[in-house]
């Protein structure tokens, strides 16, 4: 294939219970996104499997899913349906790939192995992945496939904020901040003129949700640490805890690692506090009537708001805050909630603007700069798999 032919390219975000898609045409004539979709309620008793191609719904039915084998292949009967082109490559989203992979790279026999060892790393999230890569080589065995890594943005983290308050030997086997998101944070960046130069803390908020630090383009800190599970509160992720915390419950509950995990990931953050939901635009709906949820809120808001304070100080100061994700992009009572008390820190946010469409959301004299832009991390795979395409093709 030429240098300058399109390519296209089939990007996974694949789930415990979900796989969301969307294909991609790149060349020398630009970028465009073909198709979107998800397969949906994976292991219940009835999925979901639907897909769009612009603003236009032309699947959405109901079927079985009882695997992700199942659920990659009712997304390859819905391409092949709409005549969508087959893919020269398939990008996966990785949250991480443990202490030796943190570079975008095509994926081997080699890597394969390497991931099934890092489960530890991040147990919510790469068995899935891996399932995912396993069925593609099934379904389409002679298509490269490439990883794109969360942790890949958060390499430039210097190792005074990297390292861990632990003995040194832990550090050597890979006890240490990685950082993720870094997809999304990779796009925030490619949208900012002269690719962010100055201070920025970029806020990517959504079901999962962490910040990050950024200097002239390059990350310098972030809020998540080994695994996906620390750092601000989540949906139902509990965040950052005193490691006692973890302790009492072992010596005094009796909890094991399995009960433990399922606790901290599933069964914490804002369903635990709310003890109604794990959703924030469902806590929003509820906040006038639930005390629950309206403290949910309220900690979420106060826990983004310490570690604004916090990355302002690895920064030594703060020139924009972006908001991104779900929550990020849509909850605008969230968003003042986390700003309007920061303003002696220099963010003063317009409330109309706020409930507006962006991306501006600052009074114009702030002293800093307060947006919210969209992050569109199946473009950022998109990209990588394609410049990964170009390089292992021999020169001409």
């Amino acid at each position: 294939m030429s240098m300058t032919a399109t390519r296209h390219i089939l990007c996974l975000n694949s789930g415990s219970s979900s796989i969301k898609f969307a294909i991609f045409a790149l060349g020398a004539g630009g970028e465009e996104k073909l198709a979107e979709g998800a397969a949906e309620r994976i292991g219940q008793r009835a999925g979901r499997v639907w897909l769009r191609q612009g603003e236009t719904p032309a699947i959405d039915r109901q079927l079985a899913l009882p695997r992700q084998q199942e659920a990659l292949k009712a997304v390859f009967a819905a391409l092949a349906e709409l005549h969508c082109p087959p893919p020269e490559g398939v990008g996966h989203r990785l949250v991480s790939g443990g202490p030796h992979h943190q570079t975008h790279r095509l994926i081997d026999d080699g890597l394969l192995r390497d991931l099934r060892a890092a489960l530890r790393f991040a147990p919510l999230h790469l068995p899935a992945e891996i399932a995912a890569i396993e069925a593609v080589q099934t379904a389409w065995p002679h298509i490269p496939q490439i990883a794109c890594f969360d942790t890949a943005f958060h390499q430039t983290i210097p190792e005074i904020a990297s390292r861990l308050p632990l003995p040194r030997n832990l550090w050597h086997e890979g006890v240490r901040k990685y950082g993720f998101h870094g997809l999304s944070y990779e796009y925030i960046v490619s949208q900012l003129p002269a690719r962010a130069d100055g201070k920025t803390i970029i806020a990517h908020l959504g079901n999962g949700a962490s910040m990050a630090a950024v200097r002239n383009g390059q990350c310098r800190d972030t809020t998540m640490g080994l695994t996906p599970t620390g750092g601000l509160v989540m949906g139902t992720r509990s965040g950052d805890l005193d490691p006692g915390v973890l302790l009492y419950l072992m010596e005094e509950k009796g909890y094991d690692a399995g009960q433990l995990e399922r606790l901290l990931n599933h069964l914490s953050g804002l369903l635990g506090i709310s003890a109604c939901s794990g959703d924030m635009q469902t806590l929003l709906n509820l906040r006038g009537d639930d005390p629950h949820a309206r403290q949910a809120i309220d900690i979420f808001a106060y826990h983004a708001r310490k570690a604004i304070g916090s990355l302002m100080a690895a920064l030594g100061g703060l020139d924009r805050l972006i908001f991104t994700g779900g929550i990020g992009e849509h909850a605008a009572a969230v968003r003042w909630a986390i700003c309007q008390p920061l303003r002696a820190l220099g963010l003063e946010m317009d409330p109309v603007a706020n409930e507006g469409s962006g991306p501006h959301l600052s009074v114009p004299h702030s002293p800093v700069d307060i947006l919210v832009i969209p992050t569109n991390e199946d473009l950022m795979i998109a990209r990588h798999s394609h410049r990964l395409l170009l390089a292992r093709e021999p020169p001409r």
